[in-house]
């Protein structure tokens, strides 16, 4: 068997410590051949010891330097580069075969859409790609003949409902709906007069899923499952009518598929990432991941709720954003970005989050997806926007 090179983008990061850990059960099979982080020095160079990559790259040159020093005072060969060029030059390298594409945010487009430019196995737990330049990467993974393959809990257990020949669409193949599950976060039951009181370390606390803080913060505020709606109208050709969000607080069920017979095929397990990088990492075949099997007796039951548009008016937005289409996704995922941070330093207040993304939205001028240059103007001015009205307060 060829062991696999894998380059992780987002390694110091949730989906990429429990992607490590899948590495690190088979070592037969997979080589940590480049990990790529944002500012954590510490955390990267302590993986570098334990994997021994070929490469370690950091965005700041000054960070860099120090896991550099850190790597040759430990007499470690990881070559340590810094830098958006050195992050896609680490996705596109011949050497590379997979890519774990789990940088959060916009900053994950240029190497993820290198990727597949390169023809690589992508896997795609970043999914803010889509959300900003869906069109422009489908078209990339089709004419360079990637392999894309989705780590999204939602979109993993999607993947693994709908038949193997589902691109020839979804109509042909006689789905009905996709049905996306969604936890509710931890103010599903909270009365609407006190959210605008809640807190970072609130919000953060996910009652299922152990995630960062950013993504913690858009479960909260099901922003999350609104740029998840918008990633599977791409991943699998879908019309926004199919895609329909469940509330489903067990977190049991990863999302189903409803067919023409009556039929409702779903995926279910433990809450737990490594379940769906494993299934990305060795599909077809499946691996062991290290998560325990599901114990149905001790669940006994499982429930399911319409989500509540007036609770979570991010959610109507991603909606929103998708009939409207060209670069409203891009706009939308550029504000909220700014509003997350916002909240996260204690400058804006929870439930200002929606109004702060909506008014932005409002603001900036609307283009086709012609390219990428084009996404990136439009995320840069949402941006400034959003930052100009954080600064005045004048949204709602």
């Amino acid at each position: 068997m060829k062991q696999q090179n894998i380059t992780i983008l987002g390694s110091t990061g949730s989906i990429g410590v429990s992607t490590l850990d899948v590495i690190r059960r088979h070592p037969e099979r997979y080589r940590a051949f480049a990990l790529c982080a944002h500012s954590q020095v510490d955390k990267l160079f302590e993986q570098c010891r334990e994997f021994h990559p070929v490469f370690a790259v950091l965005r700041d040159a000054e960070l860099a330097g120090q896991l550099a020093d850190l790597c040759r005072n430990a007499g470690l060969s990881t070559e340590v580069r810094h830098g958006v060029g050195a992050l896609v030059e680490m996705s596109s390298l011949p050497e590379v075969d997979a890519v774990m594409a789990a940088i959060v945010g916009a900053a994950g487009l240029e190497p993820t859409l290198a990727a597949a430019q390169a023809g690589k196995r992508v896997m795609l737990a970043n999914k803010e790609v889509l959300v900003m330049a869906g069109e422009l990467f489908m078209h990339a993974v089709r004419q360079h003949g990637a392999t894309l393959l989705p780590v999204d809990s939602e979109h993993n257990a999607i993947f693994q409902s709908l038949p193997a020949d589902f691109a020839r669409g979804l109509a042909q193949c006689g789905v009905q709906k996709i049905l996306l599950t969604a936890s509710g976060g931890p103010f599903r039951n909270t009365p609407l007069s006190e959210l605008a009181g809640v807190t970072p370390a609130q919000a953060c606390a996910h009652p299922n899923w152990v995630m960062g803080q950013k993504i913690s913060v858009d479960s909260a505020t099901m922003m999350n499952k609104g740029l998840e709606v918008i990633e599977a109208r791409w991943l699998f050709d879908a019309a926004p009518e199919m895609i329909q969000v469940v509330v489903h607080p067990q977190s049991v069920i990863h999302s189903a598929v409803q067919y023409a017979d009556g039929s409702v095929l779903a995926q279910l397990g433990n809450p737990d990432m490594r379940t769906p990088i494993a299934y990305a990492m060795a599909w077809p075949e499946r691996i062991a991941a290290g998560v325990p099997p599901l114990d149905l007796f001790k669940i006994a039951h499982l429930d399911f709720f319409a989500p509540d548009f007036e609770r979570f008016r991010c959610l109507q937005l991603a909606y929103d954003v998708l009939h409207i289409g060209g670069t409203a996704p891009a706009i939308l995922n550029a504000a909220n970005e700014v509003a997350v941070a916002a909240f996260l330093a204690g400058d804006l207040a929870f439930t200002a989050i929606a109004g702060l993304n909506e008014a932005t939205l409002q603001a900036v001028p609307l283009t086709s997806e012609g390219s990428l240059d084009d996404v990136l103007a439009a995320d840069a001015e949402a941006r400034r926007v959003a930052k100009r009205m954080l600064a005045e307060q004048v949204f709602a």
